[in-house]
């Protein structure tokens, strides 16, 4: 859909406000579909990404690569994903960088099967462009919600993520078994699942998402004032996009590096395969499963207090991975569970921050700009933590991660008395 065309079908919206109303549901229902099979793509490949790295350099401390090249590559990708929807519409931007996705997965495939480690870093940087699409496509919900609907369009794309990310990390047993059929090593079978994943979601984006709801959003707003007027939150002065990148910053920090690392500790600790598939599909359940709570909350009490929840869930993460025995799977379990809800309640609360923040003229630039943010802290917390884990072990990372999420809580609290001093 060209802006020409978007301009177009803006009139029938201006002329008929209900029509907005039936757009925003079918872009949602294309949103589900869509993070359904990302969120699969996502859940097999984040699972085994570790592993593959530490068993092709042979060196479990390098294993933090494999977060830092996949963030990375979903850093560059986001940038180019905001410029690409600023000029072409949400449509064409999501497609191109599930495409992308699907690409790299498919040479991380080749790279194990060949044992290049530089090869399989570089694949993992380019299919780090599925996941920052699948994080992008959060945004295409909120373009034409009402501003007390913001957190729950976010929540929509958040939890159906879950649809598929939950069962992704369940299948890498299964995958493995088939990649040894076909003569490949048994860790890269869930990026076969992943290539597929990204491929479809491209698919779907072209075939379905018409008309793209950011173009229509723009040419609404060129027309006056309607959903995507930049709002207030709950009635009150917004927090501004700043404050929201930095809750969205920490939170992945900590979420990236305590998780990267998880299903090394357990494999040292002589867990099975299946019970690190078990304790990341916990985990990346409680990331999206309680988005429609959490989307309720952020809408009715406010960005500012889930926030500072999700400060507060992450360091008692920390707390209990540290604490807990080795042996302990059910431990391990909880702690990850509430590393996810930690994430999650971040990730939303900071989205709506953002998007309250931006007037659709500018918004997917933005938003992309502060996404290159929110990867880089995660290649961050990648990269130091299989470094921090070797000096401090598993515990100190843990606690480290946890201290690091509780930063965001100073930040929010003096957003909070600095909106309630200009009302």
């Amino acid at each position: 859909m060209s802006s020409r065309e978007a301009a177009v079908a803006a009139e029938r919206y201006v002329a008929d406000p209900a029509l907005v109303g039936s757009l925003q549901r079918r872009t949602l229902a294309v949103v589900v579909a869509v993070q359904v099979l990302a969120g699969a793509a996502f859940g097999a490949g984040i699972t085994v990404a570790a592993l593959l790295t530490a068993q092709l350099t042979g060196n479990d401390s390098l294993s933090g690569l494999a977060a830092t090249s996949f963030t990375l590559g979903s850093a560059l990708a986001a940038f180019l994903i905001g410029q690409a929807t600023q000029r072409w519409g949400r449509r064409d931007g999501l497609a191109l960088g599930f495409a992308a996705g699907g690409a790299g997965s498919l040479v991380v495939v080749v790279a194990a099967a060949l044992g290049s480690v530089s090869l399989l870093l570089a694949a993992m940087f380019v299919s780090g462009s599925g996941i920052a699409t699948g994080l992008q496509a959060r945004y295409a919900g909120t373009d034409l919600a009402r501003p007390d609907r913001r957190g729950a369009a976010v929540s929509v794309a958040m939890v159906s993520t879950a649809l598929g990310a939950v069962a992704g990390p369940n299948l890498a047993d299964p995958m493995g078994a088939l990649a040894g059929t076909l003569g490949l090593p048994p860790l890269s079978g869930p990026f076969l699942l992943t290539t597929v994943a990204f491929l479809a979601a491209a698919g779907v984006l072209l075939a379905l998402m018409r008309p793209d709801p950011f173009l229509v959003a723009r040419a609404l707003e060129a027309r006056g004032p309607g959903p995507a007027t930049p709002p207030t939150s709950g009635g009150r002065a917004a927090p501004g996009a700043a404050v929201g990148a930095t809750v969205m910053v920490l939170t992945q920090v900590t979420m990236v590096g305590i998780m990267t690392m998880t299903p090394v500790h357990m494999r040292e600790m002589h867990h099975a395969l299946g019970a690190v598939g078990l304790v990341i599909s916990v985990h990346i359940g409680c990331m999206y499963l309680p988005s429609p709570l959490t989307g309720a909350l952020v809408d009715r009490a406010g960005r500012i207090p889930v926030a500072i929840a999700s400060g507060a869930t992450l360091l008692g993460a920390g707390v209990v991975a540290a604490f807990a025995p080795d042996a302990s799977l059910g431990l391990l379990t909880v702690a990850l569970a509430l590393l996810g809800l930690g994430w999650n309640l971040g990730l939303i609360s900071g989205t709506a921050m953002v998007v309250d923040a931006t007037p659709p003229a500018r918004r997917p630039r933005t938003q992309g700009s502060i996404d290159v943010l929110v990867a880089l802290g995660g290649a961050g917390g990648g990269a130091a933590s299989g470094l921090v884990m070797a000096g401090l072990g598993y515990s100190g990372l843990t606690l480290a991660g946890g201290v690091v999420a509780v930063l965001l809580v100073p930040v929010v609290i003096w957003s909070r008395s600095r909106v309630a001093s200009q009302a």
